[in-house]
C-alpha cells in the first residue's frame, strides 16, 4: 500500500538528499552493485531513491518460497510505479525438497542450527548466486534494529562474500525512515501496519508486543543474539568500517 503524502522535516530533508548523494557515489565507485531487498519498509525507501532517484544501481530480491502473500503483492506495485521490478533470486528446488524430506517442513522451530540450514537454502544460496561476479551489494540495515546490528557501519569490508558493502540507513531511525516513506507516498507491506515491523518468511515472523525491539518478531523463539540468518553473518562481531575508496 502506499502511505499518504506528507512533508519532510527540513532536517530530515537533509537528510534525504544526503542519501541520495551517497547512493550515487556508491554507484559511481561500484557501478555493479546492488541492493539486496527483502521488501521491507527499509528496502522499499531505498528503491525508491534508487529508481524515482535515477541512480544506476542494480535491485534484487529472494524469494524463498515461503513469503507472504503481501510481501510478494509488492512486485507488482514496484514495477507499476518505477516501470522496473527487482531481479528475483530463488532456491534451488531440489535442496529444499531434500531438506525437507529428511527434517520435516517445519524442522526450524526445533533447533538453531536447523533453522540456520533452512536460511541457508532459501536465502544464502541464493544470495551468493545474485552477488557473484559484483564487487559491492547495498543492504537497508540499521543499527536500532537489534543488538546484533548496534555496530553496524556504513560501508564494510563483508568478509562472509568477500566484497564490500553499504548500509546507507544504518544511523536513520525507524520515525525518520517511515516519514520519508510517507513523505513520498512509498509503496510498503500492509503487514507494517498490523505489528510486523520487520516481515521475513511467513512461518519465521510473528507481530511484535510493545516494548520488543523491531525484529523481535522474527524467530521469536530464538534468544536475541542469534537472530540473523546467515546473509549478515558479520554483524555478530564488532566490524570496523574500511576507508573509502576513491
Amino acid at each position: 500500500m502506499s502511505a499518504v503524502s506528507t512533508p519532510l522535516s527540513a532536517e530530515l530533508e537533509q537528510k534525504w538528499q544526503a542519501l541520495g548523494r551517497r547512493l550515487a557515489d556508491i554507484a559511481r565507485r561500484h557501478p555493479d552493485a546492488a541492493l539486496a531487498s527483502s521488501l521491507a519498509a527499509e528496502d522499499m525507501l531505498l528503491t525508491h531513491a534508487i529508481l524515482d532517484g535515477g541512480v544506476a544501481l542494480g535491485i534484487f530480491t529472494l524469494d524463498t518460497g515461503r513469503l507472504h502473500a503481501e510481501t510478494l503483492a509488492l512486485l507488482d506495485q514496484i514495477e507499476t510505479r518505477y516501470g522496473r521490478g527487482p531481479q528475483i533470486y530463488r532456491p534451488d528446488t531440489a535442496a529444499v525438497q531434500a531438506h525437507v524430506d529428511a527434517h520435516g517442513a517445519f524442522a526450524f522451530y526445533e533447533s538453531v542450527d536447523l533453522r540456520k540450514a533452512c536460511c541457508e537454502i532459501r536465502k544464502v544460496e541464493p544470495l551468493r548466486r545474485a552477488l557473484a561476479g559484483r564487487s559491492a551489494w547495498i543492504t537497508g540495515q540499521r543499527r536500532a534494529q537489534s543488538t546484533t546490528r548496534a555496530e553496524l557501519p556504513e560501508e564494510e569490508q563483508d568478509t562472509t562474500f568477500n566484497l564490500y558493502k553499504f548500509n546507507p540507513l544504518a544511523d536513520w531511525s525507524e520515525d525518520e525512515v517511515w516519514a520519508a516513506i510517507h513523505a513520498f507516498g512509498v509503496p510498503y507491506n500492509p503487514l507494517h501496519d498490523q505489528g510486523y515491523p520487520s516481515i521475513g518468511c511467513e512461518p519465521c515472523t510473528r507481530a511484535i508486543r510493545p516494548g520488543e525491539d523491531v525484529r523481535a518478531g522474527r524467530w521469536w523463539w530464538e534468544s536475541s543474539d542469534s537472530k540473523e540468518c546467515g546473509l549478515h553473518a558479520g554483524n555478530r562481531i564488532a566490524i570496523q568500517p574500511v576507508a573509502s575508496r576513491s
